[in-house]
């Protein structure tokens, strides 16, 4: 029988004391997106929070993706995309093209490295002429190297 030390917790348990109406909005909140119960949402918006904190640090490292809504019509957007994505080769890890409705195309470009630069990356991109809009979604999990050089 395992005693209560040699146990490895899986949880910390926290209290929390919210005003009746925040706690009706989360309970409407939590049925409406499908959590499983007021922790897995509370730890969900906790771990967003963390992530933008992080987020603030200057030479945080991070990873996730650039979305771009563009009108392939317009000349020489590709190829300018492609010229900034190259520009970045170390933080831009790969993409991939969905064809929409009409002429546009949906461009998802995995990237990872400090997130300055990664913001930098992005506002390259979505203040090209013919991107109708674009942003940048970080997380604080890191891809693992590839390769090593």
């Amino acid at each position: 029988m395992m005693n209560k030390n040699d146990q490895k917790a899986t949880a910390a348990r926290i209290s929390v004391s919210l005003p009746p109406k925040l706690a009706d909005s989360l309970d409407k909140m939590i049925a409406e997106r499908g959590f499983h119960n007021r922790s897995q949402a509370i730890a969900d918006m906790v771990q967003q929070q963390l992530i933008e904190h992080q987020q603030e640090k200057s030479g945080a490292v991070m990873a996730g993706t650039i979305t771009l809504i563009y009108d392939a019509a317009k000349p020489e957007l590709l190829q300018k995309l492609a010229r900034i994505q190259r520009s970045h080769i170390e933080e831009c890890i790969s993409s991939q093209h969905v064809l929409l409705e009409g002429q546009y195309v949906m461009e998802v470009v995995l990237v990872q490295g400090p997130v300055q630069r990664l913001r930098e990356i992005t506002d390259r991109m979505i203040t090209c002429k013919g991107v109708n809009t674009g942003g940048l979604t970080l997380t604080d999990k890191l891809i693992p190297q590839v390769h090593g050089r």
